[in-house]
C-alpha cells in the first residue's frame, strides 16, 4: 500500500483523491521535481543531498517498498553475534522531518520516459523532472539449477537484507556438532565482492564461540575471490580445519541443488549440509529493466562523469544496478555515486555548480574479534569509464593493533554512512 504523508496528501487534487483505483501524485508546480526509486545507500543518500543542498528549491520524493531499511553491509556481523538486528535497521523519519522529503511506501513497477512519470503497483503515477533509479540487485534464482524463491525459504541466500538475514541467523544458530554448512558462492558480478567470505568468517566465529565442532564448505564458481590471501590466512589462524574453499578446478562445476535433501551436486562430488546458503547470480533490480535502462548484462550502462543513464538523459542510475567500471558493487560505492548524481541533478534543475566527478570506495571485512581487513580505491572518469586512480589493501601478517584499528575504523564508517543516508 502507498502511504501518503500529510504534506504529500495535501497536494493531491480532489479529483485524483476521489479516483482511488488510479491515484496521481501532483505537487507544487513552482519547483522542479526529483523522484528517487530505492531507499538504500544510493537512493537515500541522493534524496538527502538533493533536498539538503538545494535548500528546499527542489521537490524530492523517495519511493521504497518498506518503511525501514536493513543494510546488507554489516549484516554479516549480525550473523556472527557482533551486532543486533535493530542496529542494522534504519527508518526514513528524519529524511521526511528534517529535509522535507516525501516518502512513498510502495512498489515502483514502470517508468514512462516520454511523460516523465513513475508507475506504481497500486496504479498511481508520480511525475518527475529528473529520476534517480537505485533499486539494488535482483537475484537470478535459476542460475543455480534447483534453486528458486521458494527454495530460499529453506536454503536462504540472505543477499537482500531483512527477513532472509534473520532466517539465515536462525538456521545458523541451529547447527550442531558434526554438522556441515555448504555455501554456494555467486559468480561475478555481484553485490559486495568480499561479502560471502566475511560471512563464512562470521559463521565460523559463532560456531567456535559456542564450542560447536562443525565444518563450512564453500563451493565457488570463481577461480579466485576478493581478499583471498587475507581470508585464507585468517581461516588457518582462527578456524583451523573448519573452512574449506573449493574453486571450479576442484569441484568441477556446480550442477544443481536439492534443498529438501540439503545437497549440492557438482561435477565431481555431492556435498551435504545441515545448512545450505545459496547465493545465486544477480542483475539490476526489476524496475531498471522495466524502464529500459539495462543492457544484455542485466545491469545499467551510465555516463561515467555523472551517473546519468546512457538511455535517457533525465534518468540517473546509481549503486548496484549500475555498470560503474572499476567500482565494485558496495554500499560505499553507492553512497559515493549518489553524491555525484545529486550534484549533476542540482546543476540541471537549479543551475548550481557542477564539479568534475570523483568517486571512492572502501570495503571492510571482519575475520575474527578485532581482526578487520580492508580494500579500497579512488576513482575518476577515464576514456568513458570509471577507472581506479589509486588503491590500497590490508596486508597479510599485519600487527594485531593495525587489524583492531581497521575494525574500529569500519564501525566508525558504519555510523557515518548511515547518518549520511538517513540524516
Amino acid at each position: 500500500m502507498t502511504r501518503l504523508t500529510r504534506r504529500h496528501f495535501g497536494l493531491v487534487t480532489g479529483a485524483a483523491a476521489a479516483t482511488l483505483a488510479m491515484p496521481t501524485y501532483l505537487r507544487a508546480q513552482d519547483k522542479p521535481r526529483v523522484v528517487v526509486i530505492g531507499g538504500g545507500a544510493g537512493g537515500a543518500t541522493a534524496a538527502r543531498y538533493i533536498a539538503k543542498d538545494s535548500e528546499g528549491a527542489i521537490d524530492v520524493t523517495l519511493i521504497d517498498d518498506s518503511d525501514q531499511f536493513t543494510t546488507c553491509f554489516f549484516s554479516n556481523l549480525y550473523l556472527g553475534g557482533f551486532r543486533d538486528f535493530g542496529s542494522i535497521t534504519h527508518s526514513y523519519d528524519k529524511l521526511q522531518s528534517d529535509y522535507g522529503i516525501t516518502k512513498v511506501t510502495g512498489m515502483a513497477v514502470g517508468v514512462d520516459g516520454k511523460a516523465r512519470t513513475v508507475q506504481m503497483a497500486d496504479g498511481a503515477t508520480i511525475p518527475y523532472d529528473r529520476l534517480v533509479v537505485s533499486p539494488g540487485i535482483d537475484l537470478i534464482y535459476d542460475s543455480v539449477e534447483g534453486y528458486s524463491e521458494e527454495a530460499a525459504e529453506i536454503a536462504p541466500h540472505a543477499w537482500k537484507a531483512g527477513p532472509q538475514t534473520q532466517l539465515l541467523k536462525e538456521k545458523l544458530d541451529g547447527v550442531g556438532n558434526g554438522q556441515q554448512i555448504v555455501m554456494v558462492a555467486p559468480p561475478n558480478p555481484y553485490r559486495c565482492p568480499p561479502g560471502p567470505y566475511e560471512r563464512v568468517s562470521m559463521m565460523a566465529h559463532l560456531l567456535k564461540s559456542k564450542g560447536v565442532d562443525a565444518k563450512i564448505i564453500i563451493l565457488d564458481p570463481k577461480p579466485k575471490f576478493s581478499k583471498q590471501g587475507l581470508f585464507e590466512e585468517g581461516w588457518a589462524k582462527y578456524y583451523p580445519g573448519m573452512v574449506e574453499w573449493y574453486g571450479p578446478d576442484v569441484h568441477g562445476g556446480i550442477e544443481s541443488v536439492d534443498v529438501a535433501s540439503g545437497t549440492v551436486e557438482t561435477g565431481i562430488d555431492t556435498f551435504k549440509g545441515a545448512l545450505l546458503n545459496v547465493i545465486p547470480a544477480q542483475k539490476a533490480g526489476a524496475i531498471a529493466a522495466n524502464a529500459g535502462l539495462t543492457d544484455d548484462s542485466g545491469f545499467c550502462p551510465i555516463d561515467a562523469t555523472s551517473m546519468r543513464s546512457v538511455s535517457d538523459e533525465n534518468i540517473f542510475v546509481i549503486g548496484d544496478a549500475s555498470i560503474a567500471g572499476a567500482m565494485p558493487k558496495s554500499g560505499f560505492s553507492a553512497n559515493s555515486q549518489a553524491k555525484v548524481a545529486a550534484m549533476n541533478i542540482r546543476g540541471d534543475l537549479i543551475g548550481s555548480k557542477v564539479f568534475p566527478a570523483r568517486y571512492s570506495n572502501t570495503c571492510w571485512s571482519l575475520i575474527e574479534t578485532d581482526d578487520g581487513v580492508k580494500v579500497g580505491a579512488q576513482y575518476a572518469p577515464q576514456e568513458g569509464a570509471i577507472a581506479s586512480t589509486s588503491s590500497f589493501i590490508s596486508q597479510t601478517g599485519e600487527d594485531e593493533a593495525v587489524r583492531k584499528a581497521t575494525y574500529e575504523e569500519s564501525v566508525g564508517w558504519y555510523a557515518g554512512i548511515t547518518a549520511d543516508m538517513f540524516g
